[in-house]
């Protein structure tokens, strides 16, 4: 029986993530996922490919704050603002997303961890990213700040795998997926194109392309070129080397680690 073993969100795109044994399904993707990030003064989104010491930041959402914190430096609490002057932003090809800023305490907390001038954003509670419409179900499909898709899984079988081919393991959270599957063959997720946890079902869209960030160790932020060398010896397509699987929401419900996953549609 295939079952969800892990349950992962990222506040902040940009940073560490939580293990989690529940979590509310939305539209959007798991509650509180990728819905704030961090950009630019004039609105371009950042990531670990820039500056790689956003992997150190721990955020720690309580009701409607967040405290976030970093090795050898001062935490700070901030109250999250969803709604009020609207400021754009650019994400990959989605240009003026609509976000609300955090305010100066918060830019200048991150300004001052990785050394140059940034603003931190949320997701306009009244704006939706919508999906490319290639790959999304309805036309209502949305996410938030994730690079394109709502929700990623992968398999603990694929990991596996992949760890048998190099010199070193690695860690799951390389890859920040938010479902973890086990009890299922090596990239049992690629076949897959319905699935139902609980009483969410969920769409596989499209495999997930990796990048940079996966070479960057979120402990040291040493760059190797492992995983994407060996993984483009098996697993590359057109678009790149491919590791998990994009899911799109079709309802919305609560799953927890320890439920079965119950195939619908291969």
């Amino acid at each position: 029986m295939i079952t969800l073993s892990n349950l992962t969100y990222y506040p902040i795109k940009a940073c560490r993530g939580f293990d989690i044994s529940e979590s509310q399904v939305e539209r959007m993707g798991l509650a509180n996922d990728r819905r704030m990030m961090v950009v630019t003064p004039d609105g371009e989104f950042l990531t670990q490919r820039e500056h790689a010491r956003l992997a150190l930041i721990t955020p720690a959402l309580k009701n409607d704050s967040v405290t976030l914190s970093a090795p050898n430096f001062d935490s700070i609490q901030i109250a999250i603002q969803t709604s009020g002057t609207p400021t754009p932003v650019n994400i990959w090809k989605s240009k003026g997303v609509s976000a609300i800023d955090q305010g100066e305490e918060a830019a200048q907390w991150f300004s001052d961890w990785i050394g140059t001038a940034v603003r931190l954003v949320h997701v306009d509670k009244n704006f939706k990213r919508k999906l490319n419409p290639d790959f999304a179900v309805s036309a209502e499909d949305h996410t938030g700040f994730a690079d394109g898709y709502p929700i990623l899984i992968i398999s603990e079988a694929s990991l596996q795998d992949l760890n048998s081919k190099l010199d070193s393991a690695l860690p799951m959270n390389r890859f920040r997926p938010n479902i973890v599957v086990q009890n299922c063959e090596p990239f049992a997720e690629d076949t897959w194109k319905r699935i139902r946890i609980g009483d969410v079902e969920m769409a596989l869209v499209k495999p997930c392309p990796r990048c940079e960030v996966t070479t960057i160790d979120k402990e040291t932020l040493e760059r190797d070129k492992e995983p994407l060398k060996t993984l483009a010896t098996y697993r590359k397509q057109e678009g790149g080397a491919m590791f998990g699987m994009n899911v799109i929401p079709l309802n919305e419900g609560t799953i927890k680690t320890g439920m079965s996953v119950e195939i619908l549609e291969r």
